[in-house]
């Protein structure tokens, strides 16, 4: 349980790359600009080797199209998370949803702390589900790899509680604090087509409305891939 009081949530459910053990906390040490690293590291990896899929731009239709739930894990599942981590690593990110990656299905990954050779931090999270979190929010800074050069500040729990199934299908949960529990709300947003800038505060909305206008008018309706 959370150190904390919790308060109940019906949100959505995460897994483990190599297994995952029935309950762990991940805590992240506070930094300035946060999400995917320091702003300038953010990178588009374009074509990246061992992978057809790429990361999909504002406003694709994609990113706001429902997300089935996962109900048959086999090989094919546990090759689409492998490869969104090879998505996820050669953006110099640190958080992917499916549906970034033209996937439109409730399945995300991550590793808080952006290293590949840290395997016990590969996180494969199928049909993840919020069960409880703390009252307390902390106000960030976001970025987004479907948003180039967009950023602005979001509200997030400071802690929660999650339930999820690994590649296998087998039920775990989690205890995330900090860092690991933002980027894993943010994520888990994209799989109910919710996007971050849906979140900004106002004054960053306002901030970033021109240059939103100017992706629409760049990449059209359907986005870019």
């Amino acid at each position: 349980m959370l150190s904390i009081s919790l308060c109940k949530t019906s949100a959505f459910s995460p897994s483990r790359f190599q297994g995952s053990r029935s309950l762990r906390t991940i805590v992240r040490p506070r930094i300035s600009s946060w999400f995917f690293g320091p702003l300038s590291a953010e990178v588009d990896p374009g074509d990246v080797k061992g992978t057809k899929l790429k990361i999909l731009k504002y406003p694709h239709p994609k990113l706001r199209a429902v997300n089935e739930e996962i109900t048959v894990f086999d090989d094919a599942l546990v090759q689409s998370a492998r490869e969104m981590l090879m998505i996820m690593h050669a953006s110099e990110g640190v958080g992917l949803a499916a549906p970034q990656v033209g996937i439109n299905k409730r399945l995300m990954v991550f590793n808080e702390k952006a290293d590949d050779t840290l395997m016990e931090y590969e996180m494969i999270l199928a049909n993840p589900v919020i069960i409880a979190h703390s009252e307390a929010t902390d106000l960030k800074e976001e970025g987004c790899l479907s948003f180039p050069q967009i950023f602005g500040k979001v509200n997030r729990w400071l802690e929660i509680n999650v339930e999820y199934q690994n590649t296998q299908g087998e039920k775990k949960s989690l205890e995330l604090k900090g860092y690991a529990a933002r980027i894993f709300q943010h994520e888990f947003d994209h799989l109910d087509k919710v996007l971050f800038i849906d979140k900004l505060i106002d004054a960053d909305k306002k901030t970033n409305e021109k240059r939103l206008a100017k992706y629409v008018k760049k990449y059209g309706a359907g986005g870019a891939e």
